[in-house]
């Protein structure tokens, strides 16, 4: 029977992606035994994972994770959103890039660039991937105490973390960057992957599509892993009112961040997003296509650094970090 390993490239994935070719299910299995249980074979004749059953897709995620970036003790409650590992990845290789593109050319690497995770959750999933990939520091932010305390656990259990990633809790669940950034911190880059539904009902509503995509069937009530808490999925005025809350809050800190950065899932809500940071004084924009499978998304950052001090911040930050790309 083939593998998936057979099946075509992603080729939608970044070119660093270690998952731009269909997973390796044998050697995954190697590092998560449990896997073999969710394998069967898909309508194309290659063995697939039962990406319809939650159980499957969290074994798998923590079998790439294990495989591929060497994080054995991954576990979070099951009431949490369970990351797509490939796709995380991508936001980060595509910021990365970012970084490079502002510094000439070379990437900038290590311990003296600290990038802040905005709602880091209960998986820790951008955190843990970037310290793995470019060995960055990371600051995660959440409003909920038991996703910080899950994240704070994983840390622990994983001896190549160890004092790469400072937790925060966001108390006033009506801030973003306040309270998390300090006065006279220095951030190089932020993530946000933004809670995209306006209302409870709206959320269980895209589970139940996404549960009857996978798997043909209809489910009245989503799986757990397929909802995710409150907080994840779930703002007043959705991904739109979150992100352009977050823009006008990010004014406060011009000048503590390089680059501010968050994914946008829906194409619709560019247009106001392009018009909140009209009325901030940003001196560069960049929109980023992401694809994965066939779900595109896109990544849009935002400076308010002027030539001069972007370059001040080359020379005492990043000098004598990088690499060439």
């Amino acid at each position: 029977m083939p593998t998936e390993k057979n099946s075509p490239e992603k080729t939608r994935l970044h070119p660093r992606n270690k998952n731009r070719e269909n997973y390796d299910l044998e050697a995954l299995k190697t590092v998560e035994p449990q896997l073999q249980t969710y394998i069967k074979t898909n309508k194309y004749g290659s063995d697939s994972v039962d990406f319809a059953e939650p159980r499957a897709v969290k074994l798998l995620n923590k079998a790439l994770l294990n495989y591929y970036y060497g994080i054995k003790n991954w576990d979070f409650p099951d009431s949490n959103l369970c990351p797509p590992i490939p796709g995380r990845a991508d936001y980060l290789h595509y910021m990365a890039d970012l970084l490079t593109q502002s510094n000439f050319g070379v990437l900038p690497m290590g311990n003296r660039i600290t990038a802040l995770d905005i709602g880091v959750g209960a998986s820790c999933i951008y955190p843990l991937i970037g310290v793995a990939e470019y060995g960055w520091n990371f600051i995660g932010s959440d409003v909920d105490a038991e996703s910080i305390n899950s994240a704070s656990q994983i840390i622990t259990l994983n001896d190549s973390l160890s004092g790469k990633i400072d937790l925060r809790l966001q108390k006033n669940g009506e801030l973003i960057f306040e309270n998390i950034i300090g006065d006279q911190e220095t951030i190089d880059l932020t993530f946000c992957n933004p809670p995209f539904h306006s209302t409870a009902e709206e959320a269980e509503k895209g589970s139940r599509r996404k549960v009857r995509n996978l798997s043909r069937k209809k489910v009245q009530k989503p799986v757990l892993n397929f909802s995710g808490v409150s907080a994840e999925l779930v703002y007043e005025g959705g991904e739109s009112a979150f992100i352009i809350k977050m823009i006008n809050e990010s004014a406060h800190f011009a000048k503590n961040c390089f680059w501010f950065s968050t994914l946008v899932s829906k194409q619709s809500t560019l247009k106001g997003i392009y018009k909140a940071l009209e009325h901030q004084e940003i001196t560069e924009i960049k929109t980023i296509a992401m694809g994965t499978g066939n779900k595109s998304s896109r990544i849009v950052a935002w400076s308010y650094l002027a030539k001069e001090e972007q370059n001040e911040w080359r020379q005492s930050r990043w000098r004598g970090t990088a690499r060439a790309r």
